[in-house]
């Protein structure tokens, strides 16, 4: 993989409209803060075949081999208000679900066997394990400020390449459906989607979407959480609920057992049979 290869593949407008591409890197995230500060256009994509100081969400660690997966980070220059930018963690959950979806059923997969869907608020799960990992960071300006998508695709990586504490937990496109797929053009198409999607939030200045693009359609089609108990862990408590769906602003809806009904906007959900919560 690498810059002209992935470019050949791109069919947009100004998602990765500059592609800065390394074999090795530290973060694409930092490398899309910098570009960031030094005032390059909404849409320029850092993509790495391996990184060596990858993060996720919580300050966790992201296994970055090389050669295997998708390491990318989008900077972008939203024109809608800073507190609603967050949301377009939920877009670019949507947006990689989709291209997935495509790029495997253009090598002839059957989705229904098993397709990919997305745990609340961005993970994207396939067959109950973790395949994409998304962390956005916002950047304040003196005048607006741009934001940080930094996405991780495990794409091809062998399950024998996953550290034994994680197999479990964490999975990728082959070991789980068996398709080894190209990664330039999953990354074709992950800013294809995102590019429609991200106009339609910023058209709305939320989920409830456009004709084009129903945002909170597309984001609950997908929701692995719908319908089933979720476990609620937040500083003050920890409780169960069952999930209901999102509101256009993200937060996923849940009924707890005395029949009412909570928009969660932080903390940690576990959904019950995923992720070793049982």
């Amino acid at each position: 993989m690498n810059s002209e290869e992935i470019r050949s593949h791109l069919n947009t407008k100004w998602a990765a409209g500059i592609v800065d591409y390394k074999d090795i890197t530290g973060s694409t995230n930092d490398t899309a803060d910098d570009a960031g500060k030094r005032g390059e256009p909404s849409g320029f994509l850092a993509v790495a075949d391996r990184q060596d100081s990858g993060r996720g969400s919580r300050g966790r660690s992201w296994v970055s081999p090389a050669g295997y997966n998708i390491f990318m980070s989008i900077m972008l220059r939203p024109t809608i208000p800073m507190d609603k930018a967050p949301g377009l963690t939920l877009v670019m959950a949507i947006s990689i679900a989709q291209a997935v979806e495509d790029e495997l059923t253009a090598a002839g997969y059957n989705l229904e066997a098993c397709g990919p869907q997305i745990k609340w608020p961005n993970d994207i799960v396939l067959n109950k394990r973790k395949i994409c990992g998304i962390l956005t960071e916002l950047r304040p300006q003196e005048k607006g400020y741009y934001v940080i998508i930094g996405v991780g695709i495990n794409v091809n990586q062998p399950v024998e390449e996953f550290p034994e504490d994680i197999r479990q937990t964490a999975g990728s496109i082959l070991a789980e459906t068996g398709i080894k797929l190209q990664r330039s053009k999953l990354i074709a198409a992950a800013m294809k989607h995102f590019e429609r999607n991200y106009e339609a939030y910023m058209e709305k200045g939320d989920l409830s979407g456009t004709e084009d693009a129903p945002l909170k359609t597309f984001y609950e089609d997908r929701l692995i959480n719908v319908g089933n108990i979720v476990k609620i862990v937040d500083p003050d408590e920890e409780y169960e609920a069952k999930a209901i769906g999102i509101t256009d602003s993200g937060a996923l809806v849940v009924e707890t057992q005395d029949g009412k009904q909570e928009e969660i906007n932080a903390g940690e959900v576990s959904v019950r049979g995923l992720y070793g919560y049982v």
